[in-house]
This record gives C-alpha cells, sequence and structure tokens, in this order.
C-alpha cells in the first residue's frame, strides 16, 4: 500500500512538472535536497539546497519553454525512512530556439518520511549538450551558461534544517 501511494505520488509530481507546477515538489523536498543532472553544461552539476534545485527548474523550463514528460515506470522500495524510487520517463517538447526536443531517461531518488532528499537524473546527456549548443549558437546566453551548483551543506544548515524540521 505505501509503495503504490508512493508512485502515485512520484507520478503526479511528473503531471505537476509538464505542467510547470514546481512549488509542489519543493514542498515535498528536504531543505538539504541533493540533485545531481550529469554534464559539465548549463543543466548539468550537483545542487544541495531547495533553493538551487528551484533555480534550476526555472532554467529548465526557460531552455525548455515546452516539455512535457511520460512516465514508462515507477519502482518503489524499502521503508518509510530510507525509500529508493526508480522512474523511466520520456520527455518531449520544444527547445527555446524553436526546435522539437525528446530524450529518455531514468530518476533516481531517494525519499525520507516523504520527503526527496536526493534526485539523480541519467539521461541521453550528448543528445542536450547538442541541444544547448545549438541553442547557443543562436544566441540563446543562458545554454551555454555555468552550472547552477551550490556547495554541500554546513553543520550550521543540519543544525538549521532539524529546527525548520521540528
Amino acid at each position: 500500500m505505501y509503495h503504490a501511494l508512493v508512485k502515485r505520488i512520484a507520478r503526479n509530481a511528473f503531471e505537476d512538472l509538464s505542467d510547470r507546477k514546481i512549488d509542489p515538489l519543493l514542498e515535498r523536498s528536504a531543505p538539504d535536497l541533493q540533485h545531481t543532472f550529469a554534464g559539465d553544461h548549463a543543466l548539468g552539476g550537483t545542487r544541495h539546497s531547495r533553493e538551487a534545485f528551484r533555480a534550476w527548474l526555472e532554467r529548465l523550463f526557460r531552455l525548455f519553454p515546452e516539455l512535457t514528460f511520460t512516465i514508462d515506470d515507477v519502482m518503489a522500495t524499502g521503508p518509510p525512512w530510507n525509500t529508493r524510487l526508480a522512474i523511466s520517463w520520456t520527455d518531449r517538447g520544444t527547445a527555446a530556439d524553436g526546435v522539437d526536443y525528446e530524450n529518455e531517461g531514468v530518476h533516481l531518488l531517494r525519499l525520507k518520511w516523504g520527503r526527496l532528499t536526493e534526485l539523480q537524473a541519467t539521461l541521453d546527456t550528448q543528445h542536450l549538450e547538442r541541444t544547448l549548443d545549438r541553442m547557443a549558437a543562436a544566441g540563446i546566453e543562458e545554454a551555454a551558461a555555468d552550472p547552477i551548483e551550490d556547495g554541500p551543506p554546513t553543520a550550521t544548515d543540519a543544525a538549521a534544517n532539524l529546527v525548520e524540521a521540528a
């Protein structure tokens, strides 16, 4: 029953992203969420906070103003304090330069007591990099921007997160 609920929430999160609704996902994320997206490009790198993840999502939607996710499969395992999910997906849309875009990949997630704590995206990064390079050549500067990254949380940050959770 628990895993069925978690799978439904995951599917709803992708539906929300397809509708450009990022707040529901961010509200279900831990303050020190770790988000890793492979590659050395404008969407690559690792973020360690909800704020950096929000900035990344906003950039994603500027670079891909039309992007719809289709979930192919969701797998869940583990107890509520250490739930792991694997979500295979396909995205389709239009890049900021007006060219159609499609990719597929897998997200690996960790939830602790219903909070998203880790998200790792695996996809065809060469295809994505070619798309970003094409957009940069067309004058879309953000497609060539440095990755949005922030450092890992400090002990002070961890203490503040405990206070926020209480």
